[in-house]
């Protein structure tokens, strides 16, 4: 069991250099409880709609020990809500998470969706360090993004309890590393893409759309390989 150490929402809108021009990765913790509803945390916003946000990437969560790792070589504290995360938590392996994992956190219930893919906007975040995105595709200390399958409210100092694990194995780091692996990733990747899709089609997983497309991309790339 792991516990919630801060809650973050954006703090104010930024101006960025990418295609938006403005970016909401400036979160900050908040104080007392949180609603959780279905698309996210109360009074949050994304600012680039088209790939963050929505049901399916309602919650970012960061463990602080996998922001911990990056410490070193950032040379700087990576503070709650720096890497654009809504829940930083301890205690968790939050990389570590299966796919479809469910989270009891508060009175919210949370499922795991899928990995984090760094961009542009995030490297401008940290002051661009020098190949950035790369490193963090592979270190593989993602992250995981979640859907509120139970909305709810929730704050520092809950309890964030495993409630439900599918029987796929199939990790969010796990996959993510297969996944940026290349052509020497492809055999890893096809078996775990057919896992999850195998799982979805059993009724045991709801697989969000980027993450079946990309499962099925990775076994069907596999098979045009072979």
């Amino acid at each position: 069991m792991g516990e919630l150490l801060a809650v973050c929402r954006v703090h104010q809108l930024l101006p960025d250099a990418g295609t938006v021009g403005i970016t909401a990765i400036d979160k900050r913790p908040v104080d007392g409880r949180v609603r959780a509803g279905r698309y996210g945390l109360y009074a949050d916003v994304q600012a680039d709609r088209q790939n963050h946000g929505g049901e399916e990437q309602a919650v970012y969560a960061y463990a602080a020990e996998d922001a911990a790792f990056f410490e070193p070589e950032l040379e700087r504290e990576v503070t709650p809500g720096l890497f654009g995360e809504n829940l930083r938590t301890g205690g968790l392996d939050v990389s570590g998470a299966l796919i479809g994992e469910r989270w009891r956190v508060g009175s919210a219930v949370l499922e795991v969706t899928q990995p984090r893919t760094p961009c542009g906007t995030f490297a401008r975040r940290l002051g661009s360090p020098p190949r950035w995105v790369r490193r963090f595709t592979e270190v593989g200390r993602t992250g995981a993004y979640l859907r509120v399958v139970e909305p709810g409210d929730l704050a520092a100092g809950d309890a964030v309890e495993v409630v439900a694990r599918p029987s796929h194995g199939v990790s969010v780091a796990g996959w993510f590393r297969a996944w940026n692996a290349g052509p020497s990733g492809f055999a890893e990747g096809a078996r775990l893409g057919a896992a999850l899709v195998r799982s979805a089609d059993d009724g045991e997983l709801d697989l969000s759309t980027d993450m079946r497309s990309r499962a099925e991309k990775a076994v069907a790339r596999t098979a045009a390989s072979s």
